[in-house]
């Protein structure tokens, strides 16, 4: 088993979703933007950084890539994989542009109020349940994690070099949004009152 590093992450990448064919070839769900990048990875991990699979060619489908990896000649050999996630070490993925990052270098930044400057928490994970991605965060003086659409209006600035992320949450369940108006107000008699 190879060991992996806190320093060197392994990085989710695809899945595989079962053969493809009666010829032993492997499809895979990727994560990637581009599906056939994968490809370049050659050797793909475990999550424990153990070997998983080879890719020795790889076309793209609809839902991903269908490859021929070594060592997989069956259909029946292709589909035991069904499941198998596969991984890269983070160091093996090119390094972003200036403005651009990966989602799991946010993994442990501190959050701020971009308005007050207040310690938020630090991101404990980067999740997708299916509406977007968002940050989970662990409050700096404990008690429950929560959650923070990753959006422009919610996270406006992310400094990465900083360790920083400034965040604009929106409110929460029950609070009072926008300016409070104060009782007896003009607006009051014009805006009635709702039984």
């Amino acid at each position: 088993m190879a060991a992996t590093s806190p320093d060197d992450p392994m990085i989710l990448v695809g899945r595989v979703a079962g053969g493809f064919g009666v010829r032993g070839e492997v499809r895979i769900t990727t994560y990637t933007e581009d599906p056939l990048s994968i490809a370049a990875f050659k050797t793909l991990k475990r999550q424990d950084g153990s070997a998983a699979l080879t890719i020795a060619s790889a076309r793209k489908t609809k839902d991903g890539v269908v490859c021929r990896c070594p060592g997989v000649e069956t259909k029946e050999a292709a589909d035991a994989l069904r499941g198998l996630r596969l991984y890269v070490p983070r160091s093996a993925l090119p390094e972003p542009d200036e403005d651009e990052f990966y989602l799991t270098d946010l993994v442990g930044l501190s959050v701020r109020h971009i308005q007050t400057d207040v310690l938020l928490g630090r991101v404990k994970s980067v999740q997708n349940f299916g509406a977007g991605d968002i940050l989970e965060i662990t409050p700096d003086l404990g008690g429950p994690t929560w959650y923070l659409p990753f959006t422009r209006a919610a996270v406006p600035e992310v400094k990465i070099g900083e360790g920083l992320i400034l965040a604009d949450p929106p409110a929460l369940v029950g609070e009072h949004e926008g300016p409070s108006v104060e009782e007896g107000s003009a607006d009051d008699e014009e805006l009635g009152e709702r039984d």
